[in-house]
């Protein structure tokens, strides 16, 4: 399935960029030339609030687990899905989540109801944008993938409702998508999917109904951060507010950013994407400084998480008390 989408992100992103034209990287290097040197701390201090608004939502659904505590777990996270495949991430979250004094069953719900509600803020960040779009009379123009984006966060949204309501409606939704998954993968066993459901929803119902609407506004607080991240590399590389305000840079972002579902953040498809946007709106002019502040954005909203993941890790085990060698072994 990874192979599928960094096939399809590749191929995207190839003809997003023949729309736009071709890219003069000279004056790309000329624009990163702009950038002063305290710049980058800026940067680092937004991208550092961005992934603590992030991480909140394992503070809201998991007792026990502070902000500092769910960043950490968060960032980790993020590392080791770049290092290893899939689930290397869940066994550092469920390790860390352990050694706090978390039960695994309720890290693991905690877990689970924070990717979910992720995934209603990814898919239903185009609604933004169409408001943005009529609040400031700009054309909506033809949009059936940001429609359907919309519609696959309240499919979402709906499901959790339904799943939270009562138990035998958690087992009908569980064994209906794990018959549905077992279409695609032989193996799948749609009981366990059925029980699956049903124990997450024990699980996460103490804290999901103050966790949930917390959740939402910081994950919305994260979108606006990493806007706010974009906007400052535009300024920075010299593209002002009379090419491409404030409003062409979040309805840009919003439309592109359900499409960091593919790897690594989207990398090259919503890169693409926002900037066909930018351009459209600022002009052949700003195509080239577009394309060092998304070099920049990227290096900070992708490559800066990766190396905090190293040291929240290393924060973390330092944390974690030894454990007595076995008796009987020698201690040197």
């Amino acid at each position: 399935m990874r192979c599928v989408l960094l096939g399809a992100a590749l191929i995207i992103t190839v003809v997003v960029v023949r729309l736009v034209g071709r890219i003069d990287w000279s004056a790309v290097w000329d624009a990163l030339s702009m950038l002063s040197w305290w710049q980058p701390f800026v940067l680092f201090a937004v991208v550092i609030l961005r992934q603590v608004l992030n991480a909140l939502p394992l503070k809201f659904y998991i007792r026990g687990v502070s902000a500092y505590r769910a960043t950490i777990n968060d960032l980790g996270a993020i590392l080791m899905s770049v290092l290893a495949p899939p689930p290397s991430d869940l066994a550092l979250r469920v390790a860390m989540f352990t050694s706090w004094g978390v039960s695994t069953a309720k890290g693991l719900a905690g877990t689970v109801m924070n990717t979910v509600t992720f995934y209603i803020v990814r898919f239903s960040a185009p609604a933004v944008g169409f408001l943005l779009l009529l609040a400031t009379g700009r054309p909506s123009g033809l949009r059936r993938i940001e429609l359907v984006s919309i519609l696959v966060a309240v499919t979402i949204l709906v499901a959790l409702i339904l799943i939270l309501r009562s138990e035998a409606t958690a087992r009908s939704i569980g064994g209906w998508a794990g018959r549905l998954a077992r279409r695609v993968r032989k193996d799948v066993d749609p009981q366990a999917w059925v029980e699956a459901c049903v124990t997450f929803r024990v699980d996460i119902s103490a804290t999901v109904r103050r966790g949930f609407p917390r959740s939402l506004l910081a994950l919305v607080g994260m979108l606006a951060a990493d806007v706010l991240v974009l906007l400052l590399c535009l300024r920075f590389v010299g593209i002002y507010p009379s090419q491409v305000d404030l409003a062409d840079v979040a309805i840009a972002y919003l439309f592109a950013y359900p499409f960091t579902l593919f790897p690594f953040s989207g990398m090259g498809v919503v890169d693409a994407l926002i900037l066909a946007a930018l351009v459209e709106s600022g002009g052949a002019d700003v195509e080239a400084a577009a394309v060092a502040a998304l070099l920049v954005w990227r290096v900070f909203t992708v490559g800066l998480p990766i190396l905090l993941g190293v040291v929240a890790v290393g924060l973390w085990r330092r944390s974690v008390p030894a454990r007595p060698a076995p008796a009987g072994t020698d201690a040197t």
